[in-house]
């Protein structure tokens, strides 16, 4: 599998977008300049922690207490059960390797932006004194309630963000993010709808962070491939009717159709069947893309594609995680989306507290690079015991996990990232074609 390079935070090489073949990108780790306050903030908390890259052996007795704001309910509700599965596998590895850290973990609901369920979790959670915060998992629900979090000085990290806005955040070094900016999600899709022959396209987005985010980056990579979007119309949440964005796109007359939405997509499938659409030639995105092949037998999508970061989960990761989720009650897990990055974030946040020997926010922030292997040239480890070990023997390890290595760099991203295309088949379920 290819990988290109992105030069920039901020912008998409040309380079890029004439490999569709390169579904796997490696970001450039460029840091932030001298007045970058996440960077100062992170250096001045490794100072105060016993500096990056000291492994200091030892035994250690932490109590790590993790509070989930992820979806419950909202449009994004059919993320909350691989996220939550994700995280209970990992809380389940980290208390069975008996390595001198437990994590209890809370569970609680983010909902969206017009419920606003996480405006009642987040201060439960923060009044019962968690040191770390995973999720949200929509960019629009977290920016409501980040500043909120990172006040408080506990560490805030999500599976599923991917607005280039976070990028550049005043977070007092505190937000960390597993999956990648959605410039990259942009650049791969539009690679494959240019590499399709989609000579015009149409998009649908939801007018929230993620949605205008997203919408964007496809636009410019699609644009600079030699494509021409002919129509973009977008919708609030909260919306329950679509005809007149549907109307204005199907006036236009595309080749295909780009649809960035959430949960949203289950009224605008049947409408799209409705008008004649041929949607064969829809694209999906990681806010909508699932197997639709128990809950939506018409229209039918075969040969509709689309996009979702992270790489092909093993089969014993997926397994396990399943027989975590079933033992707890739940049923088992149709669609995977994030449960690799979500397994991470709380693998990462455990390593981190290990090597800080704390269970302070700033302090475990302190460490995420480092146990990341954005730093420190550490010894790369893929099992919570054997990197546990690594850190209270005195080393500094370098954590690859089912999401891929991560990698972070100093503005809590990402630098490592794999985006999946999919393509769906005959019954409406989806098939990894790269």
């Amino acid at each position: 599998m290819s990988s290109t390079s992105l030069r920039s935070r901020g912008s998409v090489t040309a380079r890029g977008i004439a490999l569709l073949a390169a579904s796997s990108l490696v970001l450039a780790a460029c840091g932030g300049g001298a007045d970058d306050p996440k960077k100062d903030d992170a250096a001045a908390s490794s100072d105060a922690a016993g500096g990056a890259g000291t492994g200091a052996a030892g035994e250690r007795d932490l109590t790590l207490k993790v509070g989930t704001v992820l979806p419950q309910t909202g449009n994004l509700a059919f993320l909350g059960p691989p996220e939550e599965a994700g995280v209970m596998l990992a809380a389940q590895d980290i208390n069975e390797a008996d390595a001198g850290i437990k994590v209890e973990v809370t569970y609680g609901d983010s909902g969206d932006t017009d419920n606003k369920a996480y405006a009642t979790t987040v201060p439960q959670l923060l009044n019962a004194g968690v040191s770390v915060i995973v999720g949200a998992a929509s960019s629009g629900v977290s920016k409501l309630f980040l500043d909120e979090v990172t006040a408080a000085g506990v560490l805030m990290i999500s599976p599923a963000n991917t607005s280039p806005d976070f990028t550049d955040w005043n977070d007092q070094g505190l937000y960390w993010r597993t999956a990648p900016s959605d410039l990259l999600q942009g650049e791969v899709l539009g690679n494959l709808v240019a590499s399709d022959g989609r000579e015009t396209v149409g998009i649908l987005y939801i007018n929230d962070a993620y949605g205008t985010g997203l919408e964007a980056a496809f636009k410019e990579a699609y644009e600079a491939a030699g494509g021409k979007v002919v129509a973009s119309e977008s919708y609030n949440v909260g919306d329950t009717t679509f005809d007149a964005q549907l109307s204005s796109l199907t006036a236009a007359a595309p080749d295909a159709m780009v649809l960035i939405t959430f949960d949203e997509i289950k009224t605008i499938l049947p409408a799209l069947g409705q008008a004649k659409v041929d949607t064969s030639k829809l694209y999906f995105v990681d806010g909508n893309i699932a197997d639709y092949s128990e809950t939506m037998k018409k229209p039918s999508l075969k040969g509709s594609k689309g996009t979702q970061p992270g790489p092909a989960l093993a089969d014993d990761f997926l397994e396990r995680m399943n027989t975590a989720w079933i033992d707890s009650g739940k049923k088992e897990l149709t669609d995977l989306n994030y449960a690799g990055e979500s397994y991470d974030a709380v693998i990462l946040t455990a390593l981190a507290a290990l090597a800080a020997n704390s269970t302070d926010g700033k302090e475990i922030a302190s460490k995420m690079q480092e146990v990341s292997g954005g730093s420190g040239e550490g010894e790369k480890a893929t099992e919570f015991k054997a990197a546990a070990k690594i850190i209270t023997d005195g080393g500094v390890v370098d954590w690859d996990g089912p999401s891929g290595p991560v990698t972070f760099n100093d503005k809590g991203d990402p630098t490592e990232a794999t985006i999946g295309i999919y393509e769906y088949q005959d019954d409406n379920s989806l098939k990894r074609i790269n």
